[in-house]
């Protein structure tokens, strides 16, 4: 699980969102940075969180902030959820885990008795500099905004 913790300096991750276009740590400086991994597109967990985080845009914006999903999901899978729910964020399709991996919330996760591997819902939040200023690995699905917005 991830090792990245309050203070410590992003990763300079890069990845493709729902449409093909470049994201990269850089793009975003002089924002703060919502980093919002979940497990998979259209799941109700999941779906609860990314419009908690839609519902309340808004004021993300009014602080200056920029919100990104990422999940291992398709383009094609991530294209349909975001235009399901009308979210006004990017959504990477981290199909290779290079961005999961680099932020270190791939691994061991239970359910239902079984053990697998997968993508522990964590949200980084990330300063002007590309410091972490919050990890949340508690995330709170259908409260999120206020998780990050406190």
């Amino acid at each position: 699980m991830t090792t990245l913790k309050k203070g410590d300096k992003a990763p300079n991750f890069s990845g493709l969102d729902q449409e093909g276009k470049s994201h990269q740590l850089a793009d975003y400086s002089g924002k703060k940075l919502v980093v919002f991994f979940y497990p998979k597109a259209n799941t109700p967990g999941c779906t609860a969180e990314a419009c908690d985080l839609r519902d309340n845009f808004e004021r993300f914006q009014a602080n200056n902030y920029a919100l990104l999903g990422v999940s291992a999901d398709s383009a094609k899978a991530q294209a349909k959820f975001k235009d399901k729910y009308e979210f006004p964020f990017p959504l990477l399709a981290d199909e290779d885990k290079s961005v999961i991996q680099a932020f270190g919330v791939w691994g061991p996760k239970k359910f239902m008795g079984k053990e697998y591997d997968g993508i522990h819902r964590t949200t980084f939040v990330i300063d002007e500099k590309g410091i972490i200023e919050d990890v949340i690995s508690d995330v709170k699905t259908k409260a999120h905004a206020a998780q990050i917005l406190k």
